[in-house]
């Protein structure tokens, strides 16, 4: 289990930093450098990428999608690289810790309410507000937030969990296809949730 439980590796301040967030800063600087070097020795790929997440963008938002492809494809990458890193020795998976779905999951629920009041101004946004089924509304807001984050943390948890058993009682060959199975996971698990606050997001701006 300590491999998929985060574990403290040092202190800053008396505040600990665990294994979760130094894999983050590395993972980070992976997609920084990562970037850099597709748009110079690749571009094709990097906008492969992009018409990509913009593609998946027009399937829910009927505004020009532009504005929010930047946003919908970090997810993507991020989300993708976060879950695939813990393949790599010494890295830990980031979204193995409850705190990363969380986050993500918030930068999406404030994400929602930034993109409407951009698309439709502030007095526009507000009226969406002015409903007697104000609390549902609220409700909802807060339940696809928390379903957001359970969602991803939840697969990727039980996915680790059922490698590291297998590892176990057969430390090589049923591991490794466990391995594959979930790097696909991982990244249909990145997809699902750029699709799932590319719809959210829909649901404010669109007319």
């Amino acid at each position: 289990m300590e491999r998929v439980i985060p574990r403290v590796v040092f202190e800053v301040l008396r505040i600990p930093v665990r294994n979760s967030v130094i894999s983050t800063w590395v993972m980070m600087a992976m997609i920084v450098g990562g970037v850099l070097i597709l748009r110079k020795k690749a571009p094709v790929v990097f906008e492969m990428l992009v018409e990509f997440t913009a593609d998946l963008a027009a399937g829910f938002i009927q505004r020009d999608t532009g504005r929010y492809v930047p946003f919908l494809g970090s997810l993507l990458v991020f989300i993708a690289v976060a879950n695939l890193i813990g393949i790599v020795p010494l890295m830990f998976t980031p979204t193995r810790d409850i705190n990363t779905p969380i986050a993500l999951a918030l930068v999406v629920f404030f994400a929602v309410f930034v993109f409407g009041i951009a698309a439709k101004g502030l007095g526009g946004f507000a009226k969406g507000f002015a409903s007697p089924l104000l609390p549902l509304d609220l409700i909802g807001y807060v339940s696809r937030t928390v379903s957001l984050s359970v969602r991803l943390f939840g697969n990727v948890i039980g996915g680790e969990m059922v490698i590291a058993v297998l590892f176990s009682l057969a430390p090589v060959g049923v591991p490794l296809v466990m391995v594959v199975l979930s790097s696909i996971t991982g990244i249909l698990q990145a997809y699902v949730f750029t699709v799932l606050a590319a719809s959210y997001i829909a649901s404010e701006v669109n007319d």
